[in-house]
């Protein structure tokens, strides 16, 4: 998935020399709104994989994104991409630990991803909403070359460099604001599935989807 500013963002913030004869990969590559590959593909990587949880365009392997490193090993990849997803994936802290691992020391990470004000979404699930500030405690272990926020729609953008040092932060102490809660927490449990706001909010998006399907 990608929006339109996520495409500019990557031809405006990639060269042909970070992709060319590159080894990429894409988590969450379903392609329903837009996808980033055409423009990476242009620039000749030796290899751009796709992967999401079923089947589609622009999916070449499925996979969940907490078993990425069962799939993949470690440090395999010369550049990471992952768009429009984290905010989908219930467990956040392994996903982006494994975007992490999977990137070679050197390599680039482009994230992009959904804020608080964004409206719920589900792919199928919708959880969290991330910001500036927690991007940027989230990967002050890496080189951050570019953070800033989508001017469009509320949501933020990526791109760090895994530094050769790399030392994995902690991120159990992390809270992020979750869409079924309604505030800020670190962790999701069923309880926050039951409250009246989010079955609402759920509730919508199905009738929305049947209505217009």
């Amino acid at each position: 998935m990608c929006h339109v500013s996520c495409i500019v963002f990557g031809v405006n913030n990639f060269s042909e020399a970070e992709i060319e004869n590159k080894r990429i990969i894409e988590i969450g590559s379903y392609q329903v709104n837009g996808s980033i590959r055409p423009i990476f593909e242009k620039y000749h990587p030796s290899e751009y994989i796709g992967v999401d949880i079923e089947s589609g365009p622009g999916v070449d392997i499925i996979c969940e994104a907490e078993y990425l490193t069962d799939k993949f090993g470690t440090e395999c990849f010369n550049v990471v991409i992952c768009t429009e997803m984290l905010e989908h994936v219930r467990d956040w802290r392994t996903t982006i630990k494994n975007i992490k691992e999977l990137c070679k020391q050197d390599g680039l990470i482009f994230i992009s991803t959904r804020s608080f004000g964004f409206p719920y979404h589900a792919y199928p699930n919708d959880y969290w909403r991330y910001e500036l500030n927690d991007m940027k405690e989230i990967f002050s272990d890496c080189e951050i070359i570019i953070l800033e926020s989508d001017l469009q729609e509320p949501g933020v953008f990526l791109k760090v460099r895994k530094p050769a040092n790399f030392a994995e932060n902690d991120l159990s102490e992390i809270s992020l604001y979750s869409i079924a809660a309604n505030k800020r927490i670190k962790e999701l449990n069923n309880k926050h599935f039951r409250n009246f706001n989010y079955i609402k909010l759920v509730a919508k998006n199905i009738l929305w989807k049947f209505i217009f399907n």
